[in-house]
């Protein structure tokens, strides 16, 4: 399995954004329990993971802890150092 997301280190706070479906971030429920799986990702475990969904315009939304969302839509999304991450 693959996902697309990345490691931030941004004002002394390191976070994890991955890449899901839109119909993810719909739900508390959904977005919970996504959140829970990728939390067992070595790279991500123990840091606040952001999901983040694409319209079909390509524009993100996001989906986590206040804060970090906030940062995010007030930032180019070209500027998150994306990477494809495999999980076994």
């Amino acid at each position: 399995m693959q996902i697309d997301g990345a490691l931030v280190r941004e004002q002394g706070v390191e976070f994890a954004i991955v890449i899901v479906k839109p119909h993810v971030i719909n739900t508390q429920a959904a977005a919970d329990s996504a959140r829970d799986g990728f939390a067992s990702i070595g790279d991500f475990s123990g840091l606040s993971i952001v999901l983040a969904a694409q319209d079909s315009q390509g524009v993100f939304t996001y989906q986590g802890r206040p804060d970090i969302v906030d940062f995010l839509a007030h930032i180019d999304a070209s500027r998150i150092p994306w990477k494809r991450y495999l999980i076994s």
